[in-house]
């Protein structure tokens, strides 16, 4: 019997009732289905007095979903999206991912095309795209106090309010450089198109083998965004007094103290992703963000009063 499963956001009920649909249908036609919350993807922040909040990246895969499935099928938005590829990548279990959210830059396909696209899924009608992931950890000397995987972007900042920060960093095995920001982006292609372009990094298209470092407002104009091999790692020591707080894909992370490093580099596991169509990055820059929009034209003279 061939295996599926479904994650969900289960905070939308329009998420949760087509869940509970798709499950009774695909279990009539056959199909083992294994459904889960995305919530089991969503990182927890550690916190001041425990600042040790370590579950490892594999521990987070929910009971059923193994190498043996199929494919799943995600319910939500890009924040679904995100907590469902650290749920799923160490199994390398396809995603095909259904907007029920707001803009979907990372869905394929919407609600009312979804019984089409279960169907072309059932029957292998699709490619895979995979997508580049950081494995992103904190240490204390030798030890790993925190870990996650990373689709789109580890941020590194001050709190409660934004402020100048310092950061020595190392890349590869380059000397380290100092920066004065705000903060710091370490970027997958895929969050190109997420916190870094607002912070004026590059777009970058997902089958180019980088990363990017993107300082936050920095108080330089010799600091600015860096683009380099994803065979490189990272480590950012933190200089300021008393902690920084560093996110991950926009929705969990731990404090980060003075003595502490972050280490980041390209992880052994990827986002797959069904695509029902051939890729198309620029379309979807086009119809999301507007990129590549024809000008209003121009006219040809003016006519002087």
């Amino acid at each position: 019997m061939p295996k599926a499963g479904i994650i969900y956001n289960d905070v939308k009920p329009i998420a949760t009732s087509v869940a509970m649909e798709l499950k009774d249908k695909l279990t009539a036609a056959g199909w083992d289905v294994y459904i889960t919350a995305s919530l089991g993807g969503i990182l927890g922040y550690s916190q001041p007095h425990s600042p040790v909040c370590h579950t490892p990246i594999e521990g987070l895969t929910p009971p059923g979903f193994d190498s043996s499935m199929k494919f799943t099928v995600v319910l939500g938005g890009d924040g679904t999206v995100l907590a469902a590829s650290r749920l799923v990548a160490p199994c390398g279990i396809p995603m095909l991912t259904v907007n029920t959210g707001h803009m979907g830059f990372l869905t394929e396909t919407y609600l009312n095309k979804l019984p089409e696209a279960i169907e072309q899924v059932m029957t292998d009608e699709y490619q895979i795209e995979d997508r580049t992931m950081l494995t992103v950890k904190v240490l204390r000397g030798e030890t790993v106090i925190w870990e996650a995987l990373c689709l789109n972007e580890m941020v590194l900042h001050r709190e409660p309010l934004t402020c100048m920060c310092h950061f020595e960093i190392a890349v590869g095995e380059h000397s380290p450089v100092d920066i004065a920001a705000d903060g710091v982006i370490i970027s997958t292609p895929t969050g190109s198109t997420a916190y870094s372009l607002s912070a004026g990094g590059p777009v970058i298209s997902p089958g180019v083998n980088v990363l990017q470092l993107v300082p936050i407002c920095p108080h330089s104009l010799a600091s600015r965004a860096l683009v380099f091999p994803d065979t490189e790692s990272v480590n950012i020591y933190p200089v300021n007094i008393p902690r920084l707080v560093m996110v991950v894909d926009g929705n969990g992370g731990c404090y980060v103290l003075p003595e502490d490093r972050v280490y980041l580099e390209r992880s052994q596991y990827q986002a797959r992703f069904i695509r029902l169509q051939s890729p198309e990055f620029f379309q979807v820059l086009r119809e999301k963000l507007g990129w590549g929009l024809p000008h209003i034209a121009k006219p040809t003279s003016v006519e002087l009063p």
